[in-house]
Order: C-alpha cells, then structure tokens, then sequence
C-alpha cells in the first residue's frame, strides 16, 4: 500500500477589517469559519482596534480592524477563495458596494508563505499593507520579526516608519472557540515557516 504524502501546511496572515453592521460579530464570525476549515489550524488573532476610513465614499463609519496568523494546507488562489466566500456568508456584495465602500467583511491575504504573485486576483505580499497602520498594527503584534517576501525590512520596522495614529482599541469578543490574541500554540518554528519569513 503506497503512503501518502505528509500535508505540507505553510505560515499565512491575513488582514480583517468591518464597517457595516454588527462589526464585531462579522469578525468573530470570520475567525470561526476559518477554524472549521480542515484545511486551516493554529489560528492566532490580534486585538481589534477601531480606526477611521482611508478613501471611499465620504460618510462611512468607523472600521473595526484586527489580524489573524494561521497555517493553511491550500495554496494561496484556493486560500483566497476561502475567503471570499466567507465575505459572501456575512453579506457583503463587491458589486454594489463599489470601490472603497462600506463593507460587512473584509478578508485580505497578506502573506502566503514565501509566495510573490501579481495576478489580476491575487498580489502577494498584500500590494498596500506596508503603507497601512490599520494592518501592520494588529499584524506586529502578533509577529513583529516577520519580513514578507521582498521585503528588506520587519513588520515592526516598517510600522514604526508609519506615521503616528492613536487608534481605538476594543477588546476582543470570542472567536467562537475561545481563542484570544496569543492563546494557541506559536507559530514560530512549526511546519510551513520558512525560516526566511521570520528573523
């Protein structure tokens, strides 16, 4: 009988963010249907912080942002489909919210491992996550020393070159299995991170 080939898992991180609705269920929802997926494990999330909108149409309300670091089996299209079709569950509707718009769910893929694509989908690193405190900020607080593919520098490092904010921090409401920020196991040195992700 031929075994199988182990599972490879690698290191992904992803960006969280709502505007619309009951913000902080859309989240805690979120994080519960990534931690049903089979094909995601180790989950780890930041605080959430509440910050204003950057861009869009004038008149939106403030976003809840935050971050979780995971271990995923797919690769990074598939992870990406996942995704969305977790923003579907929580209503949001890319079509007629427009560029910029308020939304329900936002999920962006930061990081892939040590995946670099630029697709019409997908562009890994996330194309504007150095420039956005919202995302680096709940990002570095769960993994400062990560440098993300082509980059020179650390999370930690690049945020702190960021001009200052003073955003709102709001206590984290359950993920639905009880995983605050840093209560799984850390995900420095287990399978899939490459050792050129982390310094």
């Amino acid at each position: 009988m031929t075994a199988l080939p182990p599972t490879t898992w690698t290191f992904a991180a992803v960006a969280l963010g709502s505007n619309l609705g009951p913000r902080a269920e859309h989240l805690a929802a979120a994080l519960s249907m990534l931690e049903s997926s089979p094909q995601v494990r180790a989950l780890r999330t930041s605080d959430w912080i509440e910050t204003a909108p950057e861009g869009g149409p004038p008149g939106q309300g403030p976003f809840l942002n935050g971050a979780v670091v995971l271990e995923t089996t797919l690769s990074p299209l598939r992870f990406l489909r996942l995704l969305q079709r977790c923003e579907a569950r929580r209503g949001r509707d890319r079509e007629r919210e427009g560029p910029g718009g308020a939304r329900t769910l936002d999920l962006d893929l930061l990081v892939h491992g040590a995946a670099r694509l630029a697709t019409p989908d997908l562009r890994l690193p996330h194309a504007r996550m150095g420039r956005r405190r919202f995302v680096l900020e709940p990002l570095a607080s769960l993994v400062p020393e990560l440098v993300p593919p082509g980059w020179r520098s650390s999370v930690a490092s690049t945020l702190a070159l960021l001009p200052p904010s003073a955003p709102a921090r709001v206590q984290l409401t359950g993920s639905g299995r009880g995983r605050g920020p840093g209560q799984s196991a850390p995900l420095t040195g287990s399978p899939g991170v490459s050792g050129n992700l982390l310094t």
